[in-house]
């Protein structure tokens, strides 16, 4: 109870007292008392008085120490609360940061571990099958096969004809069904036409020229038959090739060339 509300009921106490000392004094008047005892009775109602006054102030007392007490346990509970709340706090804030710190070290593994899948895709990829475009077709090939086709045409650039032979023909033996086979039979006659082995050249573009008859190298392969001829002083049947080249690929750079040599023999 309030300090307050403990003096309101004090005083309410105190009231019907006072009346009743004042009824008692009529009563007292009213039946002729004699003063002794009036100062007696007044006495009487004084101690009367104070004794409901003393406890009602110990009453009051009482009620304000246990006020006082429960507020302070009220304090210390709300303090106490405040610390729990406080050390929560730092505790969640603890987790986070660890949270935080699995995050970015989760974010790395997975960062290493892509870049270790691919560079193992990388490394993979040079041994596995490979799509080539090489004079005008696509087709696959082992890396194998790409970089051996690539070392002859290296040595056939640099001059070094009667290498440039053996690179293609090992070249083609070792892989009689590559899709470099028509770009490396027309090499390896040039190679051969470029030493004056003109007749293993003419096998070379014939060769060619029967297995794959649409392949863009045919018309230079079929002019250059036309010169092996010439060179082995077969001008009847040089002639004749030239003659099927202007009327199978009119169009070509070739025929051009077969023309201009054909107006040659007239």
């Amino acid at each position: 109870m309030k300090p307050f509300s403990l003096y309101r009921a004090a005083r309410a106490v105190r009231v019907p007292l006072v009346v009743a000392v004042v009824t008692t004094f009529g009563h007292a008047s009213a039946g002729l008392f004699d003063d002794e005892e009036a100062r007696r009775a007044i006495l009487d109602l004084r101690q009367r008085i104070d004794t409901v006054r003393s406890d009602s102030d110990q009453k009051l007392a009482e009620e304000t120490r246990r006020s006082v007490e429960d507020t302070s346990q009220l304090r210390r509970s709300l303090i106490d609360l405040q610390n729990q709340l406080e050390i929560t706090r730092g505790e969640l804030a603890k987790l986070r940061g660890q949270d935080e710190q699995m995050a970015r070290e989760l974010a790395e593994v997975q960062r290493r571990q892509k870049d270790a899948v691919q560079s193992v895709d990388e490394r993979l990829r040079k041994f596995e099958p490979a799509r080539v475009t090489l004079d005008g077709r696509e087709f696959v090939a082992e890396i194998s096969e790409k970089r051996d086709y690539e070392a002859a045409m290296a040595i056939f650039r640099r001059g070094e004809f009667a290498a440039a032979q053996v690179a293609f023909v090992d070249f083609l033996n070792r892989n009689a069904n590559t899709g470099y086979r028509p770009s490396a039979l027309f090499w390896l006659g040039n190679a051969q036409y470029a030493s004056k082995d003109y007749k293993d050249a003419l096998i070379s573009f014939r060769a060619l020229v029967s297995s794959t008859p649409d392949h863009m190298r045919v018309p230079e392969a079929i002019l250059a038959i036309a010169n092996c001829q010439l060179e082995m002083k077969d001008t009847k049947s040089a002639r004749k090739t030239l003659e099927d080249l202007v009327a199978k690929y009119p169009g070509s750079e070739a025929a051009a060339a077969a023309k201009d040599r054909l107006a040659r023999f007239r």
